[in-house]
């Protein structure tokens, strides 16, 4: 088999172009729950907490030697942290839902016990008395 006809085989696979898909359904939603965090929920959490903007939130630690600022941006860290909690939590809820719809999986019948060494003495007695 020839290098392009197996990977011609792999890429036509159901599960490989699930999973494009996927990732390209997930990159857009990433996208969104950052502009619903970024746009909506941070200015409104900074405005109730004292008026400011998370992403300007920052500890300052001097200038590098071209004069350019260096600081360690801790607001654009709480913002990445509230845009995982939501992703999380929005996947947490879909799959929930999916599991919901997904049909239970019925038990395993029970095997039947073994037979008690008395009721095997009698269907002894039984096969004998019917021979005679």
């Amino acid at each position: 088999m020839s290098l392009t006809s197996e990977f011609k085989e792999f890429a036509m696979k159901g599960n490989v172009v699930d999973m494009a898909v996927g990732v390209i359904v997930g990159a857009a939603f990433g996208k969104i729950v950052s502009s619903l965090v970024g746009d909506v929920f941070m200015p409104v959490l900074g405005k109730l907490i004292g008026g400011f903007n998370f992403s300007d939130l920052a500890l300052s630690l001097g200038s590098d030697p071209t004069g350019k600022a260096v600081a360690v941006k801790y607001g654009v860290f709480l913002q990445t942290v509230f845009d995982f909690l939501i992703i999380a939590l929005v996947l947490f809820m879909a799959l929930k839902g999916i599991n919901r719809l997904k049909k239970p999986q019925p038990a395993p019948a029970p095997a039947a016990p073994p037979p008690s060494p008395e009721e095997v003495l009698l269907t002894q007695i039984r096969d004998l008395l019917s021979k005679r």
